[in-house]
């Protein structure tokens, strides 16, 4: 298998989900979109991954790169790849699918233990397994609608809408794929330091980063839904074509 990897930022690579690819042998090729860099021909891979990043799923004016990704991105799901997609990624997954993506009610940054499983989930073939309350790292300002004929898989009182399937795209609003590690370098980013400063308060920095060893096991948990996803969704898909 191959896969394509859509990344955003530098600071905000796979994590757990390239782990998972490496420990099965799965080739994967990194665009880095937000450089310019042309996103490969989706036909020549068995899915997409498609990361976070600090701008908005409707940015195409500012960044016209972005109005391509989303234009290939939509061919893809409409061909039926197979998608995850994390954060923006899953903002993407939503516009794609004609669902409108806007700003919240205030940024959702930090580290939250409240993100709760739907009933729908414990049938879905990913997520059946999965805790019914999740730890995750959030860090986004903006939220989508569900879109038509989607699948509600998990929601939080501020977020309903955390995590959702439309045939084999998955769409997670949260991150699971980072470290405690890995998400101490957020910190040290100044544009997301000062993102977390204006919505958090003076003191966030501190006490987010004290908070990050509640994220020791969100990668596990990460490669466990991703793996089931792969062989799911992914390798489901593989055998029907």
């Amino acid at each position: 298998m191959r896969f394509l990897v859509n990344q955003h930022a530098a600071c905000e690579p796979p994590g757990a989900y390239e782990t998972e690819l490496r420990a099965r042998g799965i080739a994967f090729e990194c665009a880095h979109v937000e450089q310019g860099q042309p996103m490969p021909d989706w036909r020549a891979f068995d899915a997409i991954l498609v990361m976070g990043g600090p701008m908005g799923a409707g940015e195409e004016e500012r960044l016209p790169w972005l109005a391509r990704e989303k234009r290939e991105l939509s061919d893809a799901l409409q061909a039926g790849m197979p998608y995850w997609g994390v954060c923006l990624g899953a903002q993407l997954l939503a516009a794609c699918l004609g669902a409108p993506v806007y700003r919240g009610e205030r940024a959702e940054i930090g580290v939250y233990a409240d993100v709760e499983l739907t009933p729908e989930a414990r049938h879905d073939p990913v997520f059946e397994r999965a805790p019914q309350v999740l730890t995750t790292l959030q860090w986004h300002a903006e939220t989508f609608a569900l879109p038509a004929s989607a699948r509600l898989l998990a929601s939080s009182a501020a977020y309903p809408n955390q995590a959702f399937a439309w045939q084999g795209a998955y769409g997670l609003q949260f991150h699971l794929e980072a470290s405690p590690e890995l998400a101490a370098t957020w910190l040290e980013e100044p544009s997301y330091a000062a993102e977390a400063r204006d919505a958090l308060g003076a003191g966030a920095l501190t006490e987010l980063a004290a908070r990050l060893r509640e994220l020791d096991s969100a990668p596990a948990l990460a490669r466990e839904l991703f793996g089931r996803w792969i062989d799911n969704v992914v390798c489901a898909s593989r055998a029907a074509t």
